[in-house]
């Protein structure tokens, strides 16, 4: 039987490099890449792409195709169940529209999305008739039939779970403890949620007699606990911008405070004051945890930009806030390596309610706003129509942390909108990398008249790498888990642009778009993957993938979107679930180690040897590894024949 035993040389070398790459193959299903994205003559530039029906007060991207958009109760001239709809799904591929029923009012509710997939949306106002006046039934009924959105025997948290086929609609489960309104919700580690701050009634900032200074849970954990921070930062201490760490704390900031939670052991540590401005609404500088990667040790570092530099006592409604210049202040803090904020590239211009935006390239975007008062609005004598801020931001800058100090923020190239993005505007990425605009209602009730009027307009934003040739990997992963076996991505030489030495600089992107509301995107996190590489001589090459770090608090688990970056250009997103899909402790392992990285030469002659055209390429595949896996096959066939040569 020696003969089974004995291989060819090419065999052998085939079979090693079957051993090398099944062996690091990770378990479950695989993804087609998505393609290319079509051609646009928007580059770097705004596109009207639709009507949202609603206007865009709460924005998320649900699935590959669909964005849903949530408002308060409104006058909307489309309908749904014998009354105005305040909620509607966008088809990204279509760009159409359909009416949907979110129950409760909406306004100024907070969203995330749960470990499962499924989105909460929390929180709101009392029911209300024409002009956002307090009903008088608040369990439903004419005009609008909007029940109290708060808290109330009636008043559940919203559900949604996406769709594709039209059939999803809003669904109401377990009520909260307490009235919320302005309450900001982050995904935990185990894909529930917390759902902390709020008032109970509302106005333009919150106050003792309304505060709701505690925090819950989604799925309930029981009564609600009380925050310091949050009772010693009125009157601006509604929507706290709320970020988990890797350590699994969080990072709360309110007003001008700021500290970590505990939240396990209901401990606040204070960390040091924000600097320059408040950032918090209705002051709403923007706000983003920029980008961890295997560079930074997956360090939490996150970024605030403009807002107002208003003190706690001017929080009032009789001066000229619309009027008051807005901050450039931009600063940053990584809150486990440093209790202190440093000072980074101010904007280019003061900026109020200014989104901030990951693309999956790791720059960052910023758009909407206004560059004097806050948001908000009311009736006084120097409002702009009912608008508490004048002066709106029509251009877009970027900002890359990657550059030298003092040149981070650029707009070269970028064209500006010609619709104003005032209070209530919102933005979120989409899978081909685009960026989707809507929102501005600094109003009451639906007014199309104001000088701010309500906006219904729909932008898609194309920045620059929009109309490059997108990388097409195969063998895309359907799961991310917390650690484990790494995962093969083949790239071409198309997709490497010519070059195999384009794969040393390669990104793969783990991005969740977040829940976008009020300035803020709940939720949003991008995670580079780690990797290794193998460059072929006919220029493609092989991506050697680690799964997430055996952490859930660096990406909580639930959708997000994939991405392959060569070049600075990204591929078209990819939908993964990240952990088990389901709401409960992570399961996590050790990362497998990954290879050597290897480029190998181009060849610039065939040689003595008249290989086939695959040849060079099975064997570059094996290079560096090639030695130790014959090495081995080599033990194994000695062993094997040593009976048969007795």
């Amino acid at each position: 039987m020696l003969q089974v035993f004995v291989f060819a040389p090419t065999s052998l070398v085939f079979l090693c490099f079957s051993l090398l790459t099944s062996g690091g193959r990770a378990r479950g299903g695989y993804l087609n890449p998505r393609g290319q994205s079509p051609q646009t003559s928007f580059l770097n530039n705004f596109e009207v792409a639709g009507n949202s029906y609603a206007s865009a007060q709460q924005v998320f991207l649900g699935t590959l195709d669909k964005v849903y958009i949530v408002d308060k109760t409104e006058n909307n001239s489309w309908q749904i169940n014998g009354h105005p709809a305040w909620a509607s799904e966008w088809s990204i591929s279509s760009r159409q529209t359909r009416v949907m029923d979110v129950i409760t009012n909406s306004f100024c509710a907070g969203g995330t999305v749960l470990g499962n997939g499924t989105w909460l949306n929390v929180g709101g106002n009392q029911a209300v008739t024409y002009g956002g006046v307090a009903a008088l039934s608040q369990t439903g009924g004419p005009p609008y039939d909007d029940p109290d959105g708060r808290q109330s025997a009636l008043n559940f948290v919203r559900l949604l779970n996406p769709c594709d086929d039209g059939n999803c609609d809003w669904v109401l489960d377990q009520p909260m403890t307490t009235a919320r309104w302005y309450p900001s919700l982050e995904t935990l580690e185990d894909g529930s949620a917390i759902i902390i701050g709020g008032c109970r009634w509302g106005g333009y900032v919150n106050d003792a007699l309304q505060d709701n200074p505690t925090y819950e849970f989604f799925p309930s954990r029981g009564q609600p606990v009380v925050s310091s921070i949050l009772q010693n930062t009125l009157p601006a201490n509604l929507y706290p911008l709320t970020w988990l760490l890797p350590s699994g704390k969080l990072f709360i900031q309110s007003n001008w405070k700021t500290v970590l939670l505990d939240y396990n052991q209901n401990v606040e540590t204070p960390l040091a004051d924000v600097p320059d401005a408040v950032r918090v609404y209705p002051a709403s500088g923007g706000s983003v945890l920029l980008p961890m990667t295997p560079a930074n040790n997956y360090t939490a570092t996150i970024m605030f930009c403009g807002g107002s530099n208003i003190l706690p006592a001017q929080w009032t409604e009789d001066w000229d806030i619309p009027h008051y210049p807005a901050s450039t202040s931009c600063v940053q803090i990584s809150p486990e390596v440093s209790s202190s904020y440093e000072e980074v590239d101010p904007l280019p211009e003061g900026r109020t309610m200014g989104n901030l935006i990951l693309l999956p390239d790791g720059r960052i975007l910023c758009l909407n706003g206004a560059k004097l008062g806050t948001a908000g609005y009311g009736v006084t004598t120097y409002t702009v129509g009912q608008s508490y801020a004048d002066q709106p931001i029509l251009s877009p800058v970027i900002y890359d942390p990657s550059a030298p100090a003092g040149s981070r923020w650029s707009r070269v190239g970028l064209n500006s909108s010609n619709i104003y993005r005032m209070y209530h505007s919102s933005a979120t990425l989409l899978p081909d990398g685009s960026v989707f605009v809507a929102g501005s209602n600094p109003n009451p009730d639906v007014n199309t008249s104001a000088p701010y009027p309500t906006e219904y307009r729909i932008e898609i934003f194309y920045p620059s790498y929009y109309n490059q040739r997108r990388p097409e990997p195969q063998g895309l992963p359907n799961r991310v888990a917390y650690g484990g076996p790494f995962f093969n991505l083949s790239l071409t030489v198309a997709d490497l642009f010519g070059n195999a030495h384009n794969i040393q600089s390669a990104k793969v992107v783990v991005l969740r778009t977040g829940f976008s509301t009020h300035t803020m995107n709940m939720g949003m996190r991008s995670v580079e993957l780690d990797y290794s590489y193998l460059g072929n001589s006919n220029g493609s090459g092989v991506l050697y993938v680690s799964q997430l770090p055996p952490n859930p608090a660096i990406m909580p688990p639930g959708p997000a979107l994939l991405f392959v970056v060569i070049n600075g250009v990204p591929s078209v997103g990819v939908q993964v679930m990240v952990g088990s899909g389901s709401i409960g402790q992570q399961p996590t392992s050790p990362n497998e180690p990954l290879p050597q990285p290897s480029i190998i030469p181009q060849q610039q002659s065939e040689g003595p040897l008249n290989k086939s055209p695959g040849a060079s390429v099975v064997l570059g595949q094996t290079n560096g590894n090639l030695t130790h896996w014959l090495k081995i096959a080599g033990a194994l066939m000695v062993v094997l024949m040593v009976p048969s040569l007795h």
